[in-house]
């Protein structure tokens, strides 16, 4: 989970990462990235195509893919090295930590928790308007 334990013990605060104020998107962004990254190791643009596959909005904001590749690399969640292979320029190839595993699975715990709490909310919000329409 995204708890302070675990951020404390791995360096971590929970305002830097987990669910931001930003909103759930933003926020999501992080576990997208490592997950499409434990599929293959890749380049920035590449990640950008992919989530712009995965999402139902084809524009993903470089700006904010890159800052976000640089913060989980400063935190030691991913690491990147020069690719020199193929025609054209180097480009930094991205890769998951076993820092970032556990950072995933610190993630996934949270979503699992917000999915319980909003079926919850759903199951009552439900009940509340059937009971009403019921009368």
């Amino acid at each position: 989970m995204c708890g302070a334990s675990w951020h404390h013990h791995h360096g971590y605060h929970r305002s830097e990462h987990c669910c931001p104020p930003g909103g759930w998107v933003r926020g999501f962004l992080q576990p997208q990235l490592l997950l499409s990254l434990l599929r293959e190791p890749t380049h920035g643009y590449e990640l950008m195509e992919r989530l712009a596959d995965e999402e139902e909005s084809p524009f993903v904001d470089p700006g904010l893919l890159y800052r976000t590749l640089r913060r989980l690399e400063e935190d030691g969640v991913v690491s990147s090295s020069w690719d020199t292979q193929g025609p054209g320029p180097a480009r930094r190839l991205y890769e998951v930590t076993p820092q970032g595993i556990d950072y995933l699975h610190a993630w996934v715990a949270r979503i699992r928790a917000t999915r319980e709490r909003l079926d919850r909310f759903l199951a009552e919000y439900e009940a509340q308007f059937r009971s009403t329409e019921e009368r």
